[in-house]
């Protein structure tokens, strides 16, 4: 899976940032969701190239830099540069094991953006990610449903349902932590033109597309045309966030409130 993002890096905001409509309304979505102060001490875990770190980063204007995690080199490589955004090479598991340093001794909001079904053991994971927040501070996870409507191939959209985690297992993970979980559903309208959007599928934009050879891809999307003659693809874009939040003794009357 690490060489589909390294070989994805150089096209990656092309084939999966759908608009700058849709980027700036799912960095606001995270913002809200985390309720990000300019002097909360934030991390992005497995930030891709930057696109959402980038976006909140440019509205809070941060007294402290975003950590922006990720494994892969390649997308590190794409993220913008500002003095806001700091990158730091690594997986989820090795920070939530500390095999990698912070700069920070606790950090008071972090998110992981369509990344944790990445995640080896997320149970694991998510609970040494917890361990790393200050009294206060919240944890988002925002992923796909369990079930999607995209415009895929049969078999993609199976296979999908196959990988995807549940939510419900994720806010689990977060209140065995000691977290105070909460669920929402967030959508968002995609409207692609269809030549655009198999060309991201052709790139393999969505990791589950990486599971499939070149002429299974090929078969899908011939699959794709023949169900969408349009030349619009308009459907819709959920996503549960999963939050975590730290209780604060020191502050009951503002339990989603971090160091500020």
């Amino acid at each position: 899976m690490g060489e589909h993002y390294e070989n994805l890096a150089s096209a990656y905001d092309d084939n999966w940032a759908y608009s700058p409509a849709f980027v700036g309304w799912m960095s606001e979505q995270i913002a809200s969701a985390l309720e990000l102060s300019a002097d909360d001490r934030m991390a992005d875990i497995g930030c891709g190239t930057g696109l959402f770190a980038a976006g909140i980063a440019e509205a809070l204007r941060p007294y402290h830099p975003l950590l922006c995690v990720d494994p892969s080199a390649a997308m590190l490589d794409q993220l913008p540069s500002s003095s806001a955004l700091s990158p730091l090479r690594a997986s989820a598991e090795e920070i939530a094991d500390q095999r990698v340093a912070l700069p920070y001794e606790q950090l008071d909001a972090m998110w992981l953006k369509e990344s944790v079904h990445h995640v080896t053991d997320p149970a694991v994971t998510l609970g040494g990610l917890a361990r790393l927040l200050a009294p206060g501070g919240r944890l988002l996870v925002a992923m796909l449903p369990t079930t999607i409507d995209y415009p895929l191939f049969a078999e993609a959209l199976r296979r999908y349902e196959e990988l995807q985690p549940d939510p419900a297992g994720i806010a689990q993970h977060l209140a065995d932590a000691g977290l105070r979980a909460e669920r929402t559903c967030v959508e968002h309208e995609l409207r692609l033109d269809k030549e655009r959007y198999l060309s991201m599928v052709r790139a393999r934009y969505m990791s589950v597309l990486s599971t499939f050879s070149d002429e299974e891809l090929d078969a899908g999307i011939e699959e794709i045309r023949a169900r969408h003659p349009e030349p619009e693809l308009v459907f819709p874009d959920r996503f549960e966030f999963v939050l975590g939040i730290r209780e604060n003794p020191a502050d009951t009357t503002n339990p989603g409130g971090g160091a500020r």
